[in-house]
């Protein structure tokens, strides 16, 4: 066989090994559990966006909505009624917020335990005296605390939104354990948290229909805020960084270009006087 006939035998059978591996990878490339959960679509949220902040009456919404759906199964163990006050409440209305509470304190002159109206200073009410308390109310299912959530998921507040909104009928063929509900944007198509949000489970104060996808909505931007409240400050001091740049950069290409580089390429020589 001639030199160019080896040539072409060898350049057909490396593109045959390359063939190959692409059909192999292919049938064999790897399957994540993810990829066995419906993957939830992308929401244009209000706060997405280099300089958009939250929207204060969505916080407020759902906050209603927490505090009349959500809190009577989770937990938020970090957030205090404090952290409500310049964002979707006054000071006055947080306070009334955490008076609404009972808060155990103590111990007193007398060394007993007592309850007390909340204070600002105080964390939102557990739901539960402890873990064991939340499993056997539950069916043995521990409620997630929902403080930090949103960053918990990889798909966020576009995550929250579509396990609230998604419970539907299991498709045929699909058996959903008793016990359990069928949600696609849940791992494994079975959670053990019931439908929780249906048209009208919560009044508004400022009027708004509370439809289930509006409760969702609200609830996701309240959660998201909980998760990341430094958000807005954030991108606040972010803009002013960028005017700062805007102002000086000019500046500093000018001391760069004019004054620094005749230093720059300067050759200084060190003579040694003895």
């Amino acid at each position: 066989m001639s030199s160019l006939g080896k040539l072409v035998g060898r350049g057909l059978a490396v593109a045959g090994i390359g063939a190959a591996g692409v059909v192999g990878y292919g049938v064999y490339s790897p399957v994540y559990a993810n990829d066995e959960v419906l993957h939830p679509p992308a929401y244009a949220w209000e706060h997405i966006g280099p300089f958009q902040k939250f929207d204060a009456r969505a916080i407020r919404r759902g906050y209603e909505v927490y505090k009349n759906v959500c809190s009577s199964c989770h937990s938020m163990k970090f957030l205090h009624y404090r952290n409500l006050v310049g964002v979707a409440f006054t000071e006055d209305e947080a306070k009334i917020l955490a008076a609404d509470t009972e808060v155990e304190d103590g111990p007193n002159d007398e060394g007993e335990m007592f309850t007390r109206p909340g204070r600002l200073s105080d964390k939102f009410p557990d739901p539960y005296a402890n873990e064991e308390a939340a499993r056997y109310a539950n069916n043995g299912a521990l409620p997630p605390d929902l403080s930090c959530v949103v960053k918990a998921r990889e798909a966020k507040e576009d995550y929250i939104f579509a396990l609230l909104t998604g419970y539907r009928d299991p498709p045929d063929g699909v058996v959903v354990r008793e016990g359990l509900h069928y949600n696609p944007y849940f791992t494994g198509g079975g959670i053990a948290m019931a439908r929780a949000l249906y048209d009208g489970g919560v009044d508004y104060d400022d009027g708004t229909p509370a439809t289930t996808s509006q409760m969702a909505k609200d609830v996701s931007v309240f959660l998201t805020w909980a998760s990341n409240p430094e958000h807005d400050v954030k991108k606040q001091w972010g803009s002013h960084m960028l005017m700062t740049l805007a102002v000086f950069t000019p500046f500093i290409i000018w001391f760069k270009r004019f004054r620094f580089s005749p230093y720059k390429y300067k050759r200084l020589v060190f003579r040694d006087q003895w």
